[in-house]
């Protein structure tokens, strides 16, 4: 891994969110479900959607790549006995597939790299034996399954992972019988379900909510679709906070209806007092004076990096609470952040389930541990941007993971790096 050094400099102009990952994650695997063929695009090919497409080939799909399309053939899904998923350092994909591949009956070893091997599948291991499959495991990766996934009742905590949920989702419907997800606790990250429910209903297949719990009928089809993603709140966050610490900036191909928890950026930013703007193509951010706020980051735990550095030149105090989840990512995002601001001159505690930011007008800039976490690198080059000296953080090629151009559109821009 590579450092990169980033100096001072405002962002202005006009860019073009990156297509949603966790859109695209969810309509490559609708696809992969369906009986024929299916059209997905634009998708951008960062290391988890990569891995994405590797598992459905694994499970039997056809892939075709052309350009920003993906042609995804499921007619041959689950046409194997048994297979080995690398999920490389997505969670998402690995979340998602042990319920898929159980449903299909396909005897799976799954194995990843970096953290992805201690991140927690044990809600998996307490679920899934008492609807016909067997999980190995030494704690996290490699986990094997075999047997073939039964309906029934399947309680589940709410406050772990949305994932574990969304990868039942997409299970369940394949089964002989019908099926309940029912929350043992509040759930969190509530957007990411909603996502996946309208990605599985544009591909024919429904999921119905009652009292907080889910009733998948069993039986159902996926049918093959052209999907149309959408831009990633996510990514956009990074410009939009950036804008709002000295710019003007118009981030275009994001869905003013969508579904992603992450949309809460622009009311989060809109709150600390930055001047947000929806327009018929995106939305823009111009920067204003910020003062601290108050962040419940239950439901939107990867904003948490970048939301720690608006905070860190927001006047006043920003607390951020209900964020244990992202200690459990790529890296302690808690830990990491602290880390790594407080290492260029920002005044910042963790606390067990977040943090407290005490804004200042600037920081001196220095050294950040990216931590091989490409939520932290590109967080810390946002914060650079308003600091009096340049910063150099570790890890540049983390980004691969999620957002292969950050880098270019930063600087495109005006964003200085050497």
């Amino acid at each position: 891994m590579t450092n990169i050094t980033l100096m001072p400099s405002s962002l202005r102009g006009t860019v073009t969110a990156p297509p949603s990952k966790s859109d695209v994650h969810r309509a490559i695997i609708c696809a992969a479900l369906a009986k024929g063929e299916s059209v997905v695009s634009p998708v951008a090919y960062s290391q988890d959607i990569l891995a994405t497409l590797d598992c459905i080939r694994a499970l039997g799909a056809k892939v075709t790549t052309d350009g920003e399309r993906v042609i995804i053939d499921g007619s041959s899904t689950f046409s194997v006995d048994s297979a080995a998923l690398d999920c490389r350092e997505s969670g998402s994909t690995v979340r998602f597939f042990i319920p898929v591949a159980a449903a299909g009956g396909v005897n799976a070893v799954f194995s990843g790299k970096g953290r992805l091997p201690q991140r927690p599948l044990g809600v998996y291991t307490e679920l899934l034996p008492g609807h016909g499959v067997e999980c190995k495991t030494p704690g996290g990766l490699p986990f094997e399954i075999s047997g073939r996934l039964a309906p029934g009742v399947f309680k589940v905590p709410g406050d772990i992972s949305s994932q574990f949920i969304t990868g039942l989702l997409f299970a369940l419907p394949l089964l002989s019988g019908d099926s309940v997800i029912k929350l043992t606790s509040k759930l969190q990250s509530k957007g990411y379900i909603d996502m996946t429910i309208d990605v599985m209903r544009r591909f024919g297949v429904t999921v119905t909510q009652m009292d907080g719990d889910y009733f998948i009928k069993g039986g159902q089809s996926y049918i093959p679709t052209d999907y149309t993603t959408e831009g990633d709140w996510s990514q956009a966050a990074f410009f939009l906070v950036g804008a709002a610490l000295g710019g003007d900036v118009t981030v275009e191909s994001l869905r003013l209806d969508s579904r992603q928890g992450d949309k809460e950026i622009a009311d989060l930013l809109r709150r600390f007092g930055a001047d947000v703007e929806d327009t018929d193509s995106g939305v823009r951010c111009k920067s204003k004076s910020l003062s601290g706020i108050d962040i419940d980051a239950s439901q939107i735990p990867d904003l948490v990096p970048v939301l720690s550095v608006c905070a860190a030149f927001a006047k006043g105090t920003t607390r951020i609470y209900n964020a244990a989840r992202v200690r459990l990512k790529e890296s302690d995002r808690l830990a990491a952040m602290k880390n790594a601001l407080s290492g260029c001159g920002a005044d910042i505690e963790e606390t067990d389930d977040g943090l407290i930011i005490n804004g200042k007008d600037t920081i001196c800039g220095g050294f950040a541990d990216g931590c091989n976490d490409h939520r932290i690198v590109m967080s810390m080059a946002i914060a650079a941007l308003r600091c009096t000296d340049s910063v150099t953080v570790s890890d540049k090629e983390s980004i691969t993971k999620s957002y292969d151009d950050f880098f270019e559109d930063y600087r495109a821009l005006g964003g200085t790096t050497s």
